[in-house]
């Protein structure tokens, strides 16, 4: 029989955790106290060591590490050889992961070495009579699916921006952190990374973001988005796309939210020139609210919208720009 233990596989960057980490680890220590066990946690990343020990004062007992170059960035092969292994080690009853681009590959790469099931992208996770009861959306967040899985470990991942994250806890200790050997590991390891190119500096990273201003057809021209980054700027958000400026060039993937794209669920998510195809809608549909500006005032973008604006976003938001700076003062 497993342990009552949730195991939390974190990711960080620079050297600190991301916010989804911080989210996993506040549903992990949720989870544990509901069965009286501990939450350990799986850091693998180069240069996260000194992040690992202060875990304790988020709930954590034990921080499994494993450090070195080869963890520099992500590879999946690599990480869910290791995951496997520790997992096999902690023998936990859940094991959590954000469902960031990184978590929405080791997962199932991990749930596939355990021979196990896997709740992908949920917002909610209850254990009832020893069954992980999952909820996710589906059918573009049109409806919410129940996913029942009766044999532990439980594997889960977690849609950013919608589970607490971890608090302090009062007279909390440092954690353990034993390291992870992982020379056979990487030794058996086909895939090889060779460039890692990084995002520019400064941006927000999209699933990370609080705010989100996205684009679409309706800014007319790739040069037009410079409206929806000075807004950005002033808001501290990400800029987002439809997939139609990405297929044409305007802006890169990894700025594209909907199916193909990225999931995301952000406190505030204004859309400027986007129609809302339901494709868009299945990637930003759940957050929490919705700001839609839009010449056609019959755009399905308005069905999801919390508050509509019928107009040019070429005018709009360059005044909703200028209004935020001068309440900024």
């Amino acid at each position: 029989m497993p342990s009552n233990d949730i195991l939390a596989i974190l990711e960080s960057r620079d050297g600190r955790l991301t916010k989804s980490a911080a989210e996993v680890l506040g549903q992990a220590r949720r989870m544990a106290d509901g069965l009286g066990g501990s939450v350990v946690a799986l850091l693998m990343t180069e240069g996260a060591a000194g992040a690992a020990a202060p875990l304790g004062a988020l709930g954590v007992g034990k921080v499994h590490l494993a450090d070195g170059p080869a963890f520099r960035a992500y590879v999946g092969d690599l990480q869910g050889r290791v995951a496997a292994r520790v997992a096999r080690t902690v023998d936990p009853r859940v094991i959590l992961l954000a469902a960031s681009s990184q978590g929405k590959d080791l997962g199932p790469r991990l749930a596939a070495h355990l021979g196990v099931g896997l709740a992908v992208d949920c917002t909610a996770l209850e254990i009832t009579d020893g069954t992980l009861r999952a909820t996710r959306p589906v059918y573009a967040g049109k409806a919410l699916e129940t996913l029942r899985i009766a044999d532990p470990p439980f594997v889960a991942s977690l849609r950013p921006n919608v589970f607490a994250p971890a608090a302090p806890a009062a007279g909390a200790g440092a954690a353990a952190v034993e390291p992870v050997e992982t020379a056979a590991d990487e030794a058996a390891v086909k895939t090889v990374l060779r460039e890692v190119k990084p995002r520019e500096g400064g941006k927000v990273e999209l699933t990370e973001a609080d705010v989100i201003v996205s684009g679409g057809r309706g800014m007319k021209d790739p040069a037009n988005f410079r409206h929806l980054e000075e807004l950005a700027d002033v808001l501290g958000a990400a800029v987002g796309a439809s997939r139609a400026v990405v297929d044409a060039g305007w802006r890169p993937h990894a700025e594209q939210v909907g199916q193909t794209g990225k999931t995301v669920g952000p406190n505030l998510y204004i859309a400027c020139g986007i129609s809302g195809a339901i494709q868009h809608l299945a990637g930003m549909s759940t957050a929490k609210c919705i700001v839609a500006v839009n010449k056609d005032p019959e755009a399905p973008i308005f069905k999801v919208a919390d508050y509509g604006v019928v107009g040019d976003a070429l005018e709009v938001v360059p005044a909703l720009t200028a209004e935020i700076r001068k309440h900024q003062g």
